[in-house]
């Protein structure tokens, strides 16, 4: 019975015994703090008194804008009225770290979150003798955002992040901003500024609303303005466009007479395709609306397929002409007469062939006598009747020489009046295309320089 005694003695004093952390500050600290403290409950005194909570943002980098995509770091502190000490009575400790999980937390959200960003979890906040909490931590927001991509790759976005309480009514946790809206607005001293996103600016407002025009809620909407940067877009989009539709104005210079250039035509509209094929991945897709950039390529395609068509018509033109009737009248006289007058034309003759360089060898000889006028009256002085069959087929054969080479000559000079004709369209045609190519091109650069510089 003694012995047990003893034994239980020994127990009772090891256990009153002071243990190894009996003396470290911290931990005398935190067992001051959680002793009886209650998580679920908001800390105040005086219930009727909100919590004002306190937040700012900054922007570390814009990751991706398919869905917005941003690295930021929020910032909020509050009293906590139950997390207060003497620093006197724990060797001066003005602050301490405390687990996240042992604290009462705001239930701060952001509204547009779409995502559970790879946000890194910081499991501490900070706690002053004051009773002052600081919670900051980066986080990785996936938001919803209203894309404007019409002005795209020149385009700007505006994307707003709501921060609000989603259960507490504003008499239970009131919202402020850390800093002024003009320090955050012109705040980018932590943002990556080597991505393809420019920060402009950051706006805030503060905001309340009510859903049953009884309890109302506090929020801050904060507007992160970008801008895109457009070099790369103009390098692997616009000038390989550009470069095309140059050499397909290029391909009008080639002679219409020549079938070279429908095939030089026809391959500029296949690597267009191609090109277009490439590219369409590039381009944002959303079912609002088209960005511009896509319509000047669907433009480009229909430019290439209109010149395509009118080389084709110029060449059907000055080709294999043997078929068709003479250029009527009004036609000579709109194409041949005015055209070449407004288009500043001098010699349209130049055009054709020269009449002069192949004449009919049986319309005169030398001496400007026809042979046949010559066979006529050779006729008599042979005298010999055996000859006349003889004669008779030579006529016949030398008559319808003669009409080969009519018909010949006739349908050489139609070939001339629809050459001149078509090389007269050729050159109305392209100073049409040109005006019109020259006349967009203008009105999209101006427009994207002006968006540019906004």
């Amino acid at each position: 019975m003694h012995l047990k005694r003893l034994i239980h003695a020994v127990c009772l004093d090891r256990r009153n015994a002071p243990g190894r952390f009996s003396n470290a500050t911290l931990v005398r600290l935190s067992e001051y703090l959680s002793d009886g403290y209650k998580t679920g409950v908001r800390p105040v005194t005086d219930w009727k008194r909100s919590t004002m909570v306190s937040i700012d943002l900054m922007v570390y980098a814009i990751l991706s804008v398919v869905r917005i995509n941003i690295l930021l770091s929020y910032f909020g502190q509050w009293i906590d009225e139950f997390l207060s000490w003497n620093p006197e009575d724990f060797d001066n400790v003005k602050q301490v770290s405390v687990p996240m999980s042992s604290v009462w937390m705001p239930d701060i959200l952001i509204n547009e979150f779409v995502d559970v960003g790879k946000s890194p979890d910081i499991p501490y906040v900070y706690v002053e003798h004051n009773g002052l909490v600081r919670n900051y931590k980066p986080i990785q927001v996936v938001t919803a955002c209203s894309l404007n991509i019409y002005n795209f790759p020149f385009d700007m976005q505006n994307c707003s992040l709501t921060f609000q309480s989603w259960l507490h009514t504003i008499k239970d946790i009131n919202i402020s901003l850390l800093r002024s809206p003009e320090e955050v607005k012109d705040d980018k001293s932590v943002f990556m500024n080597q991505g393809e996103w420019e920060l402009l600016h950051i706006l805030s407002k503060y905001n309340t609303f009510s859903i049953d025009e009884e309890d109302y809620y506090a929020e801050i909407k904060f507007n992160v303005v970008i801008r895109r940067r457009p070099l790369f877009y103009t390098v692997s989009l616009l000038l390989p466009s550009i470069f095309l539709m140059v050499m397909d104005i290029v391909g009008f210079y080639l002679p219409p007479d020549s079938g070279e250039r429908v095939s030089f035509k026809i391959t500029l509209l296949l690597g267009y395709s191609v090109f277009l094929i490439i590219v369409s991945d590039t381009l944002p897709a959303t079912a609002i609306g088209t960005p511009l950039i896509g319509v000047y390529f669907v433009v480009c395609m229909a430019l290439l397929v209109i010149s395509l068509t009118e080389t084709v018509v110029i060449v059907r033109l000055v080709h294999k002409q043997d078929l068709q009737p003479h250029v009527p009248d009004w036609v000579k006289h709109l194409v041949l007469e005015k055209a070449t007058v407004l288009l500043c034309i001098r010699n349209q003759h130049r055009l054709g062939p020269d009449p002069s360089r192949d004449p009919d060898p049986l319309r005169c000889n030398g001496n400007g006598v026809n042979p046949t006028d010559m066979v006529g009256r050779a006729e008599p002085a042979q005298g010999a009747r055996a000859g006349e069959a003889v004669m008779d087929s030579v006529l016949l054969e030398v008559s319808s020489i003669r009409q080969f080479l009519e018909r010949r000559e006739e349908y050489r000079e139609i070939a001339r009046e629809w050459l001149q004709v078509g090389y007269v369209l050729d050159v109305l045609l392209f100073r049409l295309y040109l005006m019109a190519m020259v006349t967009y091109s203008i009105t999209l650069g101006t427009l994207w320089s002006v968006w540019q510089y906004v």
